[in-house]
């Protein structure tokens, strides 16, 4: 487990900090398409961790399914945290 860790920890730090600049820069979703976009990634994180843990992609594809949905749910709280805390003020 701990040299899955070390592969994969630097990509879920790195996917946290790119949300983080995101959301930063783009703030909270205010248009209807923008929102979609949003709930699009959310649901894809889900399904995506759905499949990981009900564990019916076996083999490499299964592993790349679960780091896929890793990565997506740090990106995804990155971009929330940057754009609740760090994001644009409205004029």
């Amino acid at each position: 487990m701990i040299p899955l860790l070390t592969l994969i920890g630097p990509a879920l730090v790195l996917g946290f900090l790119l949300g983080a600049v995101v959301g930063r820069f783009a703030g909270l979703p205010r248009t209807g398409p923008t929102l979609a976009g949003t709930l699009a990634l959310v649901l894809a994180a889900a399904v995506a961790g759905g499949l990981s843990l009900a564990g019916l992609v076996p083999g490499r594809a299964g592993l790349w399914v679960e780091v896929g949905a890793l990565i997506l749910a740090a990106y995804l709280a990155g971009a929330a945290v940057g754009a609740v805390s760090l994001g644009r003020q409205a004029a």
